[in-house]
């Protein structure tokens, strides 16, 4: 099986129920996307699957055939840099552990509602769990990229 992930054509060995999660990690050593709780509901292996923000660890390595994946090594534009200085100047991470998942859904959000308010952010990435409680300095990132994009 094949699949373009990062701009790269690459051919895997994997079960078709694999779980692309398992695929980024093990067979391409992209180790940026992170198993939290392997269902889905954390956010910490969010990847963006044609653009849209995907839990991978529930996705099936199959259903990624012909789509584009991107993971947190594979962002780099204009959006993706603002989100990532934001980050670093809120002090954002602590453990870090959620933060490419949590970086992952601000660039999509940013894409598609530049200006966004504390609904849209809570909104969009309300499902993601952090277990510092950086939740606040998240927001205030999130506004800063906003601003600086503008």
């Amino acid at each position: 099986m094949q699949i373009d992930v990062n701009g790269k054509k690459i051919a895997i060995q994997a079960e078709s129920d694999t779980p692309l999660l398992w695929v980024i990690r093990d067979e391409l050593n992209l180790t940026g996307t992170k198993f939290g709780c392997g269902k889905a509901l954390c956010g910490a292996c969010t990847v963006h699957v044609d653009g849209v923000p995907t839990r991978s660890c529930s996705f099936p390595v199959k259903a990624a055939a012909g789509k584009k994946i991107t993971t947190i090594e594979g962002i780099d534009d204009k959006i993706s840099h603002a989100v990532q200085k934001a980050w670093i100047d809120h002090s954002v991470p602590q453990c870090g552990y959620c933060q490419a998942g949590q970086i992952m859904t601000t660039v999509v959000l940013l894409r598609e509602i530049p200006k966004p308010t504390d609904s849209d952010i809570d909104a969009a990435l309300g499902g993601h769990i952090c277990r510092c409680g950086t939740y606040s300095r998240i927001r205030s990132a999130v506004h800063q990229a906003a601003k600086d994009l503008a």
